[in-house]
């Protein structure tokens, strides 16, 4: 009677007999021996971490809570339950698309995909079951403990507009690229508002019609810190109720990091038109508002530690000389410099009342800093 076929090749050696019951049996306790060792072997070897790619990726921009972009991509090692959180990088780091939807599904063939709002930098983490996300942080939260993953976008992996900058009081300016969107009580931006003439004057625009009024906005390119600043500015006094020019001294970094002059009626024609503030502006200690007179006048903040000097003279005289328009000192919720910079925004106030009806235009003629 012939063995089994799987000992035959096995049986080579003079004597050996193939059909004895004894090898027969050895033989197949080795054979199921070496498969448990196989799988055992198999077994041991570690499984590769989980790991986040983007195959979508909006390119880098100003933060914008009125935009939304697409954003996309895939998870290896993903497991059931597990989510994707999603962070835009605006200053600081913020949870996306709002703070009461931060997850992002996993779909089952471990894509995923959502719509943020854009920023300088993106981040994707994937996150067992029960993880709860800060809405903001300073810092990216890192791998560990119920963060299994994590993946960032930032630099040269963003794609880039090329950004509009201008040249005005010796420094650089950037001007604002995202439009926004067009509805009601969204302001909308337009980079041809802003401009500088053969003069070295800066001028802000309000363009459009009624309903579809396109604004102005820019930063300066870097951090100045302490010191005094100084902006000389034609006649404000016969803007629209609606139009709203904002001088600031902002950092996205933190909340209510922020100084304003603002120079508006917001809405109403028989009120004040314009205002100091340290921010948050409804606090009532934080801000001043007085009426500012027809003619060229010269707005000035002096920042110390723990102390923001706000002045408006008329004229456009050097040191501040002329005829004392208002001024006013706050000591209380003063920032102390990080990664602010000075803005400059002139834009619709979309209140119920008096409406925008015609254009208008700022001229800055000059813009100083003193540290």
């Amino acid at each position: 009677m012939p063995g089994p076929p799987f000992l035959s090749s096995q049986c080579l050696n003079p004597g050996c007999d193939a059909t004895n019951p004894m090898l027969i049996v050895l033989a197949r306790l080795c054979a199921f021996a070496g498969l448990v060792c196989l799988l055992a072997c198999r077994s041991l070897q570690p499984l590769a971490p989980p790991a986040i790619e983007f195959t979508t990726l909006p390119a880098a921009a100003e933060g914008d809570g009125n935009v939304f972009v697409n954003i996309a991509g895939r998870v290896t090692g993903a497991r059931a339950g597990q989510q994707i959180v999603v962070f835009s990088r605006a200053g600081m780091w913020w949870v996306q698309p709002l703070a009461d939807k931060p997850f992002t599904r996993v779909q089952p063939d471990f894509s995923w995909k959502n719509t943020i709002h854009p920023g300088s930098a993106y981040a994707a983490l994937l996150v067992d079951p029960g993880y709860i996300p800060p809405s903001t942080a300073r810092l990216l939260p890192q791998t560990g403990g119920a963060i299994r993953a994590v993946a960032v976008a930032e630099g040269p992996a963003l794609p880039r507009t090329p950004a509009k900058k201008l040249r005005f009081g010796g420094y650089e300016w950037e001007v604002r690229q995202t439009p926004g969107i067009p509805a009601e009580a969204r302001t909308v931006y337009d980079p041809a508002n802003a401009w500088v003439d053969e003069n070295g004057f800066l001028h802000l625009r309000i363009a459009g019609s009624p309903g579809g009024w396109t604004s102005a906005d820019l930063s300066l390119a870097r951090s100045l810190g302490y010191g005094s600043y100084r902006f000389v500015v034609r006649d404000v006094s016969d803007l629209e109720p609606s139009a709203a020019l904002s001088i600031s001294i902002r950092d996205d970094a933190g909340i209510y990091r922020e100084m304003n002059i603002q120079i508006s009626r917001w809405g109403q024609s028989g009120d004040k038109n314009a205002q100091y503030i340290v921010q948050p502006y409804f606090v009532p200690a934080n801000m001043v508002r007085f009426l500012a007179p027809a003619g060229t006048l010269t707005w000035s903040l002096s920042w110390q530690p723990g102390r923001a000097s706000f002045q408006t003279v008329r004229g456009s005289g050097a040191g501040g000389k002329g005829e004392m328009i208002a001024a006013h000192t706050f000591t209380s919720g003063v920032p102390s410099p990080e990664t602010e910079a000075v803005r400059l925004t002139f834009f619709v106030f979309y209140g119920q009342h008096n409406p925008m009806r015609r254009g208008a235009e700022v001229i800055f003629e000059k813009f100083e800093y003193l540290p």
